[in-house]
């Protein structure tokens, strides 16, 4: 199946007169079991196991992640609380004390300061690096490297990162590479066709598209993301509720189509702002003057709706929009059917979250100015956002 076909029928319950075509919500944390069927301990799960307890497994949930696995062409999921719950269970799971991980330089900003201050706290070596350029990936590698990291298209600044090339140095060096996809979604890109050995999401912006619900995902091979669960899932605890699944489970129908919508109004509303005299650079995968937009030619199907843009004097902009939109909202957070829009500070974050100085801070400042605009254009009419935008800059 195609994926707007798969992410409306993948893995559905077998059809039955009676059958309810929307999938079932199992508000459930207990499930009716048998001294035989399953043993007290998460080491005694198995993949035939029926569901026992909430926190390893509902049936709602397993739609879920069987949905997701199908839609990234990988052989199973797992879902998550959030997306830093994933992301956070795996890089736990994969390292520890005396391990090595390479994380992009530049990234949402949780990970990074999950990365630079817990992980290092645990005895794990951090290094970020530039993962746009292959060699610094290389250059970063050690024997004891067991994962590295790379989220693309990256948050806030949409650069993009060759997940073929990542996957080759990764693997040469003894390491599995994990790919933070929630800007392109799997309409857009599916990292484990490309080489990947993980794929993550935060589930709370593109899948679920209303945010309303928050949750997270990995997919994986199948024995991996089994050992994932009994460890990083089970023993962490960092468990999806069983609503929030069938609310994504409800945004992931429209996913694809949404997608298309999303990349439409982003490609008018960034061919826009180029064009206005207060705004410097802007940047958009589909854009020409993207600088990687050969990249994402070669490796996206979908180009998301995702804008940055960079402008002087950003901070009194940021007042000024805040002030002066009527719909687009200034908000964080991506992925909704409402257009936000929110100014991420260069000094801030380099202090507080990316930890970078030197040449790597002077090369975020090169690409980002004083401050980047991120812009999750939405789905309302491009020509209404554009004159939002038109008296709001005014």
């Amino acid at each position: 199946m195609r994926p707007a076909t798969q992410a409306i029928h993948a893995a559905a319950p077998e059809r039955r007169p009676g059958a309810p075509l929307t999938p079932s919500l199992v508000a459930a944390t207990s499930f009716h079991t048998d001294p035989d069927a399953i043993g007290f301990s998460a080491a005694d799960l198995g993949a035939e196991a029926p569901p026992f307890y909430t926190r390893w497994g509902n049936p709602t949930v397993a739609l879920l992640e069987q949905r997701l696995a199908a839609l990234e062409g990988g052989e199973a999921g797992l879902a998550f609380a959030s997306g830093m719950a994933a992301a956070s269970g795996l890089m736990l799971h994969r390292l520890g004390a005396g391990g090595h991980l390479v994380v992009s330089d530049v990234c949402y900003a949780g990970i990074a300061e999950f990365a630079h201050d817990t992980l290092r706290r645990y005895g794990v070596g951090v290094t970020a690096v530039d993962m746009s350029d292959p060699g610094a990936v290389a250059a970063a590698m050690r024997p004891e490297t067991r994962l590295v990291h790379v989220e693309t298209p990256a948050n806030p600044t949409l650069r993009l990162a060759d997940i073929a090339a990542l996957a080759e140095i990764a693997h040469r060096g003894g390491a599995e590479l994990s790919v933070d996809s929630t800007m392109a979604t799997p309409v857009a890109t599916r990292p484990l066709e490309l080489g990947a050995d993980w794929v993550i999401h935060s589930l709370t912006k593109y899948a679920c598209g209303h945010g309303d619900a928050l949750g997270g995902a990995v997919i994986g091979r199948a024995a991996a993301i089994a050992a994932l669960r009994q460890e990083a899932l089970i023993h962490v605890g960092g468990a999806i509720n069983p609503f929030a699944a069938w609310l994504i489970l409800r945004g992931l129908e429209t996913l694809p189509a949404r997608m298309a919508l999303h990349q439409h109004n982003a490609g008018e509303v960034a061919r826009y702002l180029e064009t206005h005299p207060r705004i410097r650079r802007v940047y958009w995968p589909g854009l020409a003057s993207h600088p990687q937009h050969d990249l994402a030619r070669r490796q996206m199907q979908n180009f998301s709706g995702m804008v940055s843009f960079v402008a002087d004097g950003s901070k009194d902009l940021a007042r000024q929009l805040a002030r002066r939109l009527k719909v687009i909202t200034y908000a964080v957070s991506l992925g909704k059917t409402q257009s936000l829009v929110f100014h991420i500070p260069a000094e801030d974050i380099l202090r507080s979250s990316f930890h970078l100085e030197g040449a790597q801070a002077e090369a975020y400042r090169a690409w980002t100015g004083e401050g980047t605009f991120r812009f999750s254009v939405g789905l309302e009419d491009p020509a209404d956002l554009i004159a939002d935008l038109e008296q709001a800059l005014a």
